[in-house]
C-alpha cells in the first residue's frame, strides 16, 4: 500500500457520495415539486392561400351578403357611344311627363320582411261552410236612461180678463177720469187707481181707446181696447 494512492481514492469517494446524496434528494426528498413534464405542442399547419370566390358563388355561400362592385364606365371599347351622334338638345317635354307623374303610395316596409300591407288589408276571411247553422246571441238589452229630476214648478198665470171697456167721463170740477166697465151683467164706474171686484182689480191708466187693469193677485196687468159698439156711438 503506497501514500500517494489515498488521496485519490478518497477524492472519488467523496464524489460518488455527493451524487448518491443528490440523487437521494431530487427522487426522496423533492417530492411534487418537479417541474412536470409537458408534450411537445403540435406544429401549426402552414399558412394556405384562400381562393377568390366569384360573386354568385358568394352569394350562395353567405346567404345574399356579397361586395357590390358597380361598373363604372364601359368595359368594351365597341360599346361606347360616339360622342358625334349625342344629341345635348333638353327634352323639356320628357320633363313635364316625368314631373306630372304621380308617385304611387307604399305598399310595404322596404326593410321588413313579411306580408305587403295592400296584400294582407284585401285578405278575405274565409268563408263559413254552407249548411252550418248560425248561432244566435241575445244581447241584453241596454239599460234605460234615469229619469229625469222634476223642475221647479210653472209659475201661475193669470186668467184673462172679462172686462168690456165702453167708454170714459171727465170731471169739470177737477178733470178726474173715470171709466166705464161692464163685466157680465155687472156695470162698473172706476177712476185711476180706483180697485173694482172686491179689490182683485186696479185700475191703472184711462186712454182714449184703452184702458190698463192690473190684477193684483198675480201682479200682471192687461190692456183692454174699447169696444167697437161703444166707439161707433
Amino acid at each position: 500500500m503506497t501514500v500517494g494512492s489515498e488521496p485519490k481514492k478518497l477524492a472519488i469517494l467523496g464524489v460518488l457520495l455527493v451524487g448518491v446524496l443528490i440523487a437521494l434528494y431530487v427522487n426522496v426528498f423533492s417530492g411534487d415539486s418537479a417541474a412536470p413534464v409537458t408534450a411537445p405542442a403540435p406544429a401549426a399547419a402552414p399558412l394556405t392561400q384562400t381562393p377568390r370566390i366569384p360573386a354568385k358563388a358568394r352569394r350562395t355561400a353567405t346567404g345574399g351578403a356579397f361586395d357590390f362592385r358597380p361598373r363604372i364606365g364601359f368595359s368594351r371599347p365597341e360599346d361606347r357611344p360616339d360622342p358625334a351622334t349625342i344629341d345635348p338638345t333638353l327634352r323639356l317635354d320628357l320633363l313635364a311627363k316625368v314631373q306630372n307623374v304621380e308617385p304611387e303610395e307604399a305598399s310595404r316596409n322596404l326593410f321588413q320582411y313579411g306580408v305587403p300591407v295592400a296584400v294582407a288589408a284585401t285578405a278575405k276571411a274565409p268563408a263559413l261552410p254552407t249548411g252550418v247553422p248560425k248561432i244566435a246571441i241575445n244581447k241584453p238589452p241596454p239599460p234605460a236612461p234615469p229619469p229625469a229630476a222634476p223642475g221647479p214648478p210653472p209659475a201661475p198665470v193669470a186668467p184673462q180678463m172679462t172686462f168690456k171697456y165702453y167708454g170714459y167721463k171727465v170731471s169739470k170740477n177737477n178733470g178726474r177720469k173715470e171709466a166705464f166697465l161692464l163685466d157680465g151683467d155687472d156695470i162698473f164706474i172706476a177712476g185711476e187707481n180706483d180697485q173694482v171686484k172686491s179689490a182683485r182689480y186696479k185700475v191703472v191708466k184711462i186712454g182714449v181707446s184703452s184702458i190698463t187693469i192690473e190684477d193684483t193677485q198675480f201682479k200682471s196687468s192687461q190692456t183692454i181696447q174699447l169696444t167697437p159698439e161703444a166707439a161707433a156711438g
